[in-house]
Parts: structure tokens; C-alpha cells; sequence
């Protein structure tokens, strides 16, 4: 049985690549009907994008999100830095499916303001060959550590995260992530917003900020190669939805609906616009 909710806010999807949790998505959405669902950056990684490797999962991920609209959901792609290339088209509305730079929801009478949240990251705007070269670094360290969890699962023993346990190491990582969220709350209290949702940082949160004897709702929908999480909001109330704790049942697909477009063709046809 599906789940109605009002809004589902996914981002860090990074389909393309080796670490993108695909199927488990698939599950996902395949559980919830939402009324709006907004893709909050880096959905498909053009940076890392190679022929070789784009699984059927990964495609399937695609044609749910291209179904749900279909059938009534409407569903906004704000572009990431990983999907930047999508930023020559924006914004553009393709039935209801519309890819957009940032987006302003009313919610209940309170306003949310949603973008991806890469224009606070100095190492992009500046230096984006170094931030290339980190994403492949991450991909290959989250095959690894599959490889890993793996082993621990075979001997009975917890997963382990590297990547978890490399940033929280290191202060700089953890100072950016603090300030990542300061910054972008401030922000929206000075321009009276009541939620900001953001992606980008793989860091799933939801928590209150107070600056300037005001506040707001600072959000992050995490990712789906770590943490697979997602944010819902339904009946004035926001939660975390965190997969792995969900036992969220695997169903068939029961999309009817048909649909001609080739993404991957679509995507190497986008990587030509450099």
C-alpha cells in the first residue's frame, strides 16, 4: 500500500556512478504517491556520466520519476553542480516535470526556499577540476568500502563508513559542514524565509537556527549513496525518512506507462554542451 504525502525532497541521487543506491530508490518511491516531489541536485551525475555505466537500475529510477509525473505529481529538477550542464536549459517545464535553479514553495502559509546549495562551496566555484577529481575519489571509496561492509556482514558484525570516519577526522570537513548550515539559514531568515531545504553536503539534518532573534528551519535531504534518506512533509510536519530503518517493501514495477525517450542518449547529447 502507498503512502500519500504532500512533498518528497530528494537530492544526491548521483545516478552514473558506482555508489548510487539505485534499486533501493526504486523501493522507495515506488512506496509513496506524493502530490509534489522535488529533486534537489545532483539526480544524475553528468560529471562522472560515461556509456559504459548507466544500469538498468539506474534507468529505472529515471521512468518512475518520469511515471509519478505522469500520473499527476508534480515534480521540480532544481540542477546541482553534478548536473550543472542542465543549467543552460533551466528553467523549462516539460508537462510536469520542471527543471529549475531554486524553487520557492508555499507551505501551509510558510514559505520554503530550495536549492541545491553548491554556491557556498568556494572548492566549485574556484578550483572545480579539484572537485572533479575529489568526486571520483569518493566514487571509488564508496566501491571499497561496499567491499568492506561486505566482509563485516559475512563475520556478523555492523557496517563501517570511511567516508564517515575520514570527514569527522578532519576539522576542516566538519567546520564546513557547520558553516554550510549557518550560512544557509541566515540567509533565509534575512530574506523571511521559514524553511531552508537544501542538498549538496550529504549530510541529512533537520534542526532550528536562530540568528538575529529570529529563526527558521534549516533541512537537508542527505543522499542516496551513504545514508538513503529523504525528506517528507505532510500535515504541517517534516521527517527524515531514512531507508534502512523504513523497511520499505520491495514491490514490482507497476509503471504503465510508456515512454520513448532514451536517457542515455539524452545524457550524451547534454554532455556535449560544454
Amino acid at each position: 500500500m502507498k503512502r500519500n504525502v504532500e512533498l518528497v525532497v530528494l537530492s544526491d541521487v548521483h545516478l552514473g556512478t558506482y555508489g548510487s543506491h539505485a534499486k533501493e530508490l526504486v523501493n522507495y518511491l515506488q512506496s509513496v504517491k506524493p502530490q509534489t516531489l522535488v529533486l534537489n541536485g545532483d539526480i544524475i551525475d553528468i560529471w562522472q556520466f560515461r556509456k559504459r555505466y548507466f544500469p538498468k537500475s539506474h534507468l529505472q529510477v529515471i521512468k518512475k520519476i518520469i511515471s509519478l509525473a505522469a500520473k499527476g505529481t508534480e515534480v521540480f529538477y532544481i540542477t546541482g553542480n553534478h548536473d550543472e550542464k542542465l543549467r543552460k536549459f533551466s528553467p523549462v517545464n516539460l508537462g510536469n516535470i520542471s527543471i529549475v535553479d531554486k524553487l520557492v514553495l508555499n507551505l501551509d502559509g510558510r514559505k520554503a526556499w530550495i536549492f541545491h546549495g553548491d554556491v557556498f562551496d568556494a572548492s566549485i566555484q574556484h578550483t572545480k577540476w579539484i572537485a572533479k577529481l575529489g568526486g571520483w575519489g569518493y566514487d571509488f571509496l564508496i566501491v571499497f568500502n561496499r567491499f568492506i561492509n561486505w566482509w563485516l556482514a559475512k563475520l556478523g558484525k555492523p557496517k563501517y563508513s570511511l567516508s564517515k570516519k575520514i570527514k569527522n577526522s578532519v576539522k576542516k570537513a566538519v567546520s564546513f559542514v557547520s558553516n554550510f548550515e549557518e550560512t544557509a539559514a541566515q540567509l533565509a531568515i534575512e530574506n523571511d524565509f521559514d524553511y531552508v531545504i537544501c542538498g549538496h553536503i550529504h549530510q541529512p539534518q533537520i534542526r532550528k537556527v536562530f540568528y538575529k532573534e529570529k529563526d527558521c528551519i534549516y533541512l537537508n535531504s542527505g543522499d542516496w549513496i551513504e545514508h538513503l534518506t529523504a525528506l517528507e512533509y505532510d500535515n504541517g510536519v517534516w521527517s527524515l525518512m531514512e531507508y534502512e530503518k523504513q523497511n520499505v517493501p520491495v514491490t514490482a514495477d507497476d509503471d504503465s506507462v510508456n515512454t520513448e525517450i532514451d536517457p542515455v542518449a539524452l545524457l550524451a547529447s547534454i554532455k556535449m554542451f560544454s
